[in-house]
């Protein structure tokens, strides 16, 4: 991003939540030398965390989901749940279908693989900043395989997608323009891009965002895209 571009533009806040030393000061390196970032914190585990993220108050917390003493699904759940303001980018890798799945329901608004570029990374904690949601085609595949095993059994479905047990009856409350705007969320659009192709105002497109997460009982945008992706099977 040029000089230009972050003029004028309040840099990202992040908090960096990584139990493995080298990992965490590499990252924080790579992300202070980009204009519109700053790292605020580095957390060493779960609880670390939780406390310096309410202490900071930071807009992107990089979030590790296997850390000690509390894990990152539990981390990701106290923030999403306590500070509503700041989005949770996970870090995994592909051999825990399940506990990316309870991510989901924790309220984490993107994913990456540990194998993503750097660039991957920078691009996706700006998207994040713009209300975007972003996961990689490997992570919705774990996660919508994991929800329709789900579904299909008699488990109790996770709150963020909660649609499980009230899909069918919740789906078919949707109008037309609420179908179409859930496709465009499902697509990783923000609400101003909605608004832009649709037309209409960005407060409306909030406004029928909200509606929608009520009526399909989700908590994040993530979650209304994995449910919307759910339904096009």
């Amino acid at each position: 991003m040029t000089k230009e571009e972050t003029a004028g533009t309040p840099r990202v806040r992040i908090l960096i939540a990584e139990d493995q030393a080298l990992v965490r000061r590499g990252t924080a390196v790579l992300l202070s030398m980009e204009q519109d970032m700053e790292v605020v914190g580095q957390a060493c585990d779960g609880v670390e965390a939780v406390a310096m993220a309410g202490l900071l108050h930071p807009d992107v917390v990089l979030m590790d989901l296997h850390m000690p003493r509390i894990g990152g699904v539990a981390a990701t759940r106290e923030i999403t749940r306590t500070l509503p303001g700041t989005q949770v980018l996970v870090l995994t890798t592909l051999n825990d279908d399940e506990t990316v799945f309870e991510a989901v329901r924790a309220g984490a608004h993107g994913y990456l693989l540990k194998d993503v570029t750097e660039q991957e990374l920078l691009d996706t904690i700006r998207a994040l900043r713009r209300g975007e949601s972003r996961l990689t085609p490997q992570i919705a595949r774990k996660v919508m395989d994991q929800f329709r095993r789900l579904a299909g059994s008699s488990e109790y479905v996770p709150d963020a997608v909660q649609a499980g047990q009230k899909r069918d009856a919740a789906t078919e409350t949707l109008n037309e323009k609420e179908e179409k705007i859930l496709r465009l969320i499902a697509e990783g659009m923000s609400n101003r891009q909605i608004a832009n192709t649709l037309f209409l105002a960005e407060g409306t497109v909030k406004n029928y965002v909200s509606r929608i997460m009520e009526k399909l009982h989700a908590n994040t945008r993530t979650a209304l895209a994995v449910i919307s992706a759910k339904h096009r099977r």
